[in-house]
């Protein structure tokens, strides 16, 4: 069932969505390993689709960490919403990534420890996709790191002008 709604989300919204299909368990755990789960005080999740990766990281976050999702899709949002309603450690906003720091504003954050990001950078508009990068770095903690995966390097030195630190995972 969640890959029939993946599907039919991409084919209205190719340009938000990216893929055709959710992201695999095997690769959620990859994006999720070098979270220090038992110092992360906030994570954010940007384009969090279906919540494959939100599985993984609600299987690993301690129990106060405050996770924020933003989701532009409103099939998406509202069966987040649905899922995490009764878990106030897990806050869903409906709306663009490139938002980031007015959603923080409204929960009074003013640091984040870690971004992940299944958002398509390929895909997405030039000036949003800046915008999404630039306030992620400028809410990032010091040490926070900004995780990401694309399924080509086209973007990799656009990223990298924002987050020079770029370590690359194979899924092999």
């Amino acid at each position: 069932m969640e890959m029939i709604t993946f599907l039919n989300e991409f084919v209205k919204f190719p340009r938000n969505t990216g893929a055709i299909a959710p992201s695999s368990n095997k690769l959620a755990r990859k994006m999720v390993d070098s979270i220090l789960f038992n110092e992360a005080k906030v994570i954010v999740e940007l384009g969090p689709g279906t919540g494959v990766f939100t599985k993984e990281i609600m299987k690993q976050k301690k129990k106060e960490t405050l996770l924020i999702l933003i989701e532009i899709n409103e099939n998406f949002y509202r069966n987040l919403q649905k899922k995490y309603e009764h878990d106030e450690t897990v806050q869903v906003f409906h709306g663009s990534a490139e938002n980031i720091r007015e959603y923080m504003t409204e929960l009074n954050i003013e640091a984040i420890d870690y971004v992940l990001s299944g958002l398509p950078f390929t895909s997405l508009p030039l000036d949003v996709s800046k915008r999404i990068l630039e306030n992620s770095k400028e809410l990032l903690v010091p040490k926070g790191k900004f995780i990401t995966f694309q399924y080509s390097l086209v973007k990799k030195a656009f990223i990298q002008g924002y987050f020079p630190s770029i370590s690359k995972k194979s899924m092999a």
